[in-house]
């Protein structure tokens, strides 16, 4: 092989090699543990094009991973090949394309800061600082600036995949929003369609819808320049089911009320985090978190009418910490949850709100979160702000087809004891189902629920036994736009190369 041969290819590790165990530990969930044949760790668009190849010829089952954050054991099972992105992390500005480029492994926090401080804008992505630009995108990001901006993928502009076609062989191809474009298809598929499905991508361009000019600083959004927060808690020792009650009604009926694009509090993110009660002497607590966009001539008195409404008739509220601004870069590093909040053995499910929890439901919730009957170590109900200018999008216009709900909530639970897998799994499970017991015990989308987040999988909701409602998997993810991804799947990914528990089936 020459050195320029040699430039062309990926790294290439194998077991026994000292790398491989690091990188068979570069993942959240410490359930999973990846154990391919090999990793390959490419740098540019032709390896990835080249290992793909290789190993589709080869007969090797390939998979792909940017992060490391699934929730499921989509990269590692039955892998042969893991084509692991964390090499490709460039953040620049195409002048070409006239938008900024994302390469898949570069983290959220990269991606903030290298938009902001370059260049002053920003995308409106999650508050994972650890999770890669590479799943998170195709999925349908969301977070904290998303009820003023929208969903990450509204402003997604191109999409570079590598994929495989019918004879076999590997290819890049460029696929836009531009109504003429012939691969546009495949754009739709990554606003929302989550990844692992149609092939590998290695590069995102992101630019405004309707952005004219060429100076970037005008080609994305601009982030309040000033964030003005402030958080509240309970002590579980003063929790009662008749003050839970009321909290978690007084947040949620806020939510309805406050939650159209048009309205003052569009600039508004607030987080939930429910803990579990403690079994030991100390009951422990929890915590929500508000914050405004601070430039806001009436943003002090936003978030003090927020702060009051929602606890209103809540005994025990204390202030965590009392408002304080920050500029928007240290807030946005300051609200991140770090890889220590991710880590361990942990289960999620999740669900999208049209409305408030029912009042069934937040007995429920709180009979779970207070129960003595089963000793995990941490779970955890949080809930989050969603809605306002994500919900001015039609349901087709995206792979995103969630485009009227409130709220997100994620239900999960933590352990270290390998031994303790199983218990907490039903547990969860328990929960899950008894929180959506009228719709089979799964969020059917209806005039509550609008199903759930594909970058929040579940592969309980594939299983009978735990998803009784009669309405496949894919509708709770997807609802009508599956057919379409579908179609999608069978032009580009012919031989479901690209494929996982809960990816798009082809159609029989």
């Amino acid at each position: 092989m020459t050195l320029e041969e040699g430039v062309r290819e990926s790294a290439v590790i194998l077991p026994g090699d000292a790398r491989y165990e690091d990188l068979v530990l570069r993942r959240t969930s410490e359930r999973f543990f990846p154990r391919p044949g090999l990793f390959r760790l490419p740098t540019t668009t032709e390896q990835v094009v080249r290992a793909v190849d290789g190993a589709v010829r080869a007969g090797k089952r390939v998979t792909v991973r940017s992060g490391g954050h699934c929730y499921e054991n989509f990269v590692g099972d039955g892998a042969e090949v893991i084509i692991d992105m964390s090499a490709m992390r460039q953040v620049t500005f195409d002048r070409r394309r006239n938008a900024f480029m994302i390469e898949p492994g570069a983290s959220l926090w990269a991606v903030f800061e290298r938009l902001y401080l370059g260049w002053g804008v920003t995308i409106p992505g999650g508050q994972c600082g650890g999770v890669a630009a590479g799943g998170h995108i195709q999925g349908g990001g969301y977070g904290p600036l998303s009820r003023q901006l929208g969903s990450v993928v509204d402003y997604l502009y191109a999409v570079e995949v590598v994929v495989v076609d019918r004879s076999g062989r590997a290819r890049a191809v460029v696929a836009t929003r531009e109504p003429g474009d012939e691969n546009r298809d495949l754009w739709w598929a990554h606003t929302g369609g989550g990844g692992g499905n149609f092939g590998v991508v290695t590069r995102y361009w992101m630019r405004t819808p309707g952005a004219t000019g060429n100076d970037p600083t005008r080609l994305l959004p601009k982030p309040p320049a000033v964030t003005l927060g402030a958080t509240v808690g309970w002590s579980w020792r003063n929790v009662t089911a008749e003050s839970f009650h009321r909290l978690l009604r007084n947040y949620g009926e806020w939510h309805e009320r406050n939650s159209a694009p048009d309205s003052r509090y569009a600039s508004l993110f607030s987080p939930m985090l429910i803990t579990r009660r403690n079994t030991g002497a100390d009951p422990g607590g929890f915590v929500m978190v508000a914050t405004v966009d601070g430039n806001r001539p009436d943003a002090e008195r936003l978030l003090r009418d927020y702060l009051a409404e929602v606890t209103e008739g809540v005994p025990g509220t204390t202030t965590v910490r009392p408002p304080h601004r920050l500029p928007w870069l240290a807030a946005v590093k300051a609200g991140s949850l770090s890889q220590t909040d991710e880590s361990g053995m942990f289960k999620a499910k999740a669900a999208y709100l049209r409305k408030r929890f029912s009042d069934e439901q937040i007995r429920i919730a709180y009979t779970y979160l207070t129960s003595t009957d089963h000793n995990n170590e941490r779970a955890l109900l949080l809930l989050v702000s969603y809605g306002g200018k994500v919900n001015t999008v039609a349901p087709a216009a995206t792979a995103v087809s969630q485009r009227n709900s409130i709220m997100k909530v994620i239900y999960t639970v933590t352990w270290t004891d390998p031994n303790g897998e199983q218990a907490n799994l039903d547990w969860i499970r328990r929960w899950y189902s008894a929180m959506y017991q009228n719709t089979g015990g799964v969020p059917v989308p209806n005039s509550v629920n609008d199903g759930s987040y594909i970058n929040y999988p579940d592969i309980d909701t594939t299983d009978p036994k735990w998803n009784k409602s009669g309405v496949p998997w894919h509708t709770l993810y997807y609802k009508e736009n599956y057919q379409k991804l579908q179609q999608v799947k069978v032009r580009w990914d012919p031989r479901d190369v690209f494929h996982h528990a809960m990816s798009i089936k082809l159609p029989h």
